[in-house]
């Protein structure tokens, strides 16, 4: 369900601000409302410097993974392991200006490679020859060209000198005195600035240069604490400020009006703290309204709460709707237990859950949880056809005759079985469409989705009566007649008894689409079968593999282990993506899900 909000308006005088806004962000209720984001020189600089701080633990991170690869000792600078907020900002400057030497050096020997290739061709000469050159009067000019057309009269023309000869091709320069033309049809070529040796030697350089920073920047991983801290000081501070700067100011700057948001529950904490703490804050609170466009926080018992993240991937709800998550959690856990198809797969997930569970806390405790359920509907959805392992149980002489060996689904009924599970969870959505509808505006806009949840139900029904010939009352038959009449002439709310007919008439054709979701939920058939087909080719590959002689056994041991493992990860992830995918299109949609709410962030002070 959705917390109910309140409201608040604050006037507060200027020089009250900062006081007022670290103690919102001391007592973490408060979502203030920022209408804008700050874009002046203090923000953008808190910005920057949050930007910068998440790019440096990233590219840290990898460095000391690829240190540790290498075996290369980190030494730890003790002088920024401790926390001091000062010190911590000094830490981004430093890691920045280390990271910046690199772009330069590696840029400088990408510059310094490409004039070793340039210089190659043209062999080893001193740049001071050419100047001396230039400083008699000469102007050089340089020409490359192949053997075969290389011209070697030109020396008695011009004063010529043959600088190499490399793969096929002639590199010589011509002198002319000022004032000369050298007039010969051969271009002349870009001669390099430095020569073959300077070249290699400056590249040589910038390579020291390169491990001298390298180990600077495998050093400074240690700096990553300082970084991490840094990073969630300026968080801090960019959320203060933007709070601070979302208000709207008054009275020639003497003024901020502010409004915020914060869960109706916690009302009496909230007026014992302006009460005692805030001098000079005026406020005034009201129920929160749709229009006002509050922002969304969950309250749900511990099982609901288990699926909120799963939610949260879609949208929030907007104010004004209902928070679908306690509807579909017992669904998505069946679901996802029916995409697996597989009683042993379910139980390796249930202890994995039970173990995450045991061993970690916060957030990952809610995951391992999460997983535990999951784990249990993983074990009764494949309970239904009995796999375990890819092992069929019905082959089980222990099982064979029993009451649970007669019970068990083939895969045709398997087939049926998810069609009709998709078409309880289309009615179910349905049903809560009515109901919301009912208590926010009424029972007469609220029949048309009756009449629908009449007709799905007369029509699955008058066809499984048409393949097995249950019997039917014959009453029965206005059933679906009541559906049509509520959808045809209560679609719209026209006076005009045609206008009703043919919006009726035009929103019949969504029929199509029920049948269209209805088919959607073949795909739980679908991933179950193929999960079970999987773990079956492991176990008869497996079987031949024993019957290796000697290494055999271990050989078939280690396969199945490898192979069922790598079976259960790839039924998991469809298992998961695939009841998300039926919760947020069919189910959402059906019960008329719009979504679009803002999440409740509230001012919070942010431990260290």
């Amino acid at each position: 369900m959705i917390k109910k909000m309140t409201k608040y308006s604050f006037v507060i005088f200027h020089k009250d601000v900062e006081g007022f806004l670290n103690g919102l962000q001391e007592l973490g209720l408060m979502d203030i409302t920022r209408k804008s984001r700050p874009v002046d020189e203090e923000s953008r600089d808190l910005f920057e410097k949050i930007a910068r701080c998440k790019a440096l633990i990233r590219d840290l991170k990898i460095i000391k993974k690829e240190a540790e690869k290498e075996n290369i000792k980190i030494d730890i600078l003790s002088n920024i392991m401790q926390p001091n907020s000062s010190e911590d900002e000094a830490v981004i400057e430093y890691d920045t200006n280390a990271f910046e030497e690199k772009r330069r050096l590696t840029a400088e020997l990408a510059t310094a490679k490409g004039q070793v290739l340039e210089a190659t061709p043209w062999g080893d000469f001193n740049p001071e020859n050419i100047n001396k050159i230039k400083g008699l009067g000469y102007t050089p000019h340089f020409y490359s060209v192949s053997e075969k057309k290389f011209n070697a009269s030109l020396g008695e023309q011009y004063p010529m000198q043959v600088l190499n000869n490399n793969r096929g091709k002639i590199y010589f320069m011509l002198l002319s005195a000022k004032g000369e033309e050298i007039k010969i049809s051969t271009p002349e070529a870009k001669f390099p600035e430095n020569s073959v040796n300077l070249a290699s030697e400056e590249v040589a350089r910038l390579n020291k240069e390169i491990e001298r920073n390298k180990k600077i920047l495998i050093d400074l991983t240690s700096t990553i604490p300082a970084l991490e801290r840094a990073q969630k000081s300026l968080v801090e501070r960019a959320d203060l400020y933007m709070a601070g700067e979302s208000s709207e100011k008054a009275a020639e700057d003497t003024l901020h009006v502010f409004e915020g948001f914060a869960p109706t529950e916690d009302d009496n904490k909230l007026e014992n703290y302006f009460n005692n703490n805030s001098e000079g804050v005026y406020y005034i609170k009201a129920k929160a309204k749709v229009e006002d466009n509050p922002p969304i926080s969950l309250k749900n018992n511990w099982f609901n709460r288990l699926f909120e993240p799963i939610s949260g991937m879609y949208m929030p709800p907007n104010y004004g709707e209902h928070d679908l998550t306690p509807y579909f959690a017992i669904f998505y856990m069946l679901f996802f237990g029916f995409c697996l198809g597989d009683m042993g797969y379910g139980l390796v997930i249930l202890l994995t859950g039970i173990f995450v569970t045991l061993k970690t806390k916060g957030m990952m405790k809610s995951i391992g949880k999460l997983v535990i359920c999951l784990g249990i509907g993983s074990i009764i959805m494949p309970a239904v056809n009995g796999v375990v392992f890819g092992l069929s149980i019905k082959d089980f002489s222990f099982i064979k005759g029993t009451a649970y060996g007669n019970f068990l689904f083939d895969d045709m009924q398997m087939f049926w079985f998810a069609i009709i599970f998709g078409l309880v969870q289309i009615v179910f959505a349905r049903i809560l469409s009515a109901v919301f509808t009912i208590k926010e505006k009424g029972i007469i806009p609220a029949l048309p989705i009756i009449g629908w949840i009449l007709l799905i139900i007369w029509c699955a029904i008058a066809y499984a009566n048409s393949v097995s010939h249950f019997g039917v009352p014959s009453w029965f038959k206005w059933v679906g007649v009541a559906g049509a009449v509520l959808i045809f002439f209560f679609t719209s709310n026209s006076k005009n008894p045609l206008a009703r007919f043919g919006s009726g008439l035009y929103a019949f054709y969504d029929i199509t689409g029920v049948f269209g979701d209805t088919l959607s939920y073949i795909r739980l058939f679908g991933l179950g079968t193929s999960g079970g087909c999987l773990g079956f080719v492991v176990n008869s590959v497996g079987a031949q593999i024993g019957t290796v002689p000697y290494a055999g056994p271990v050989i078939a041991a280690i396969f199945l282990i490898a192979c069922h493992t790598f079976v259960l990860l790839l039924c998991c992830l469809g298992a998961f993506v695939h009841p998300m995918r039926l919760t947020f299109v069919e189910f959402y949609k059906n019960v008329g899900f719009e979504g679009g709410g803002r999440e409740y962030k509230p001012l919070v002070k942010i431990k260290k």
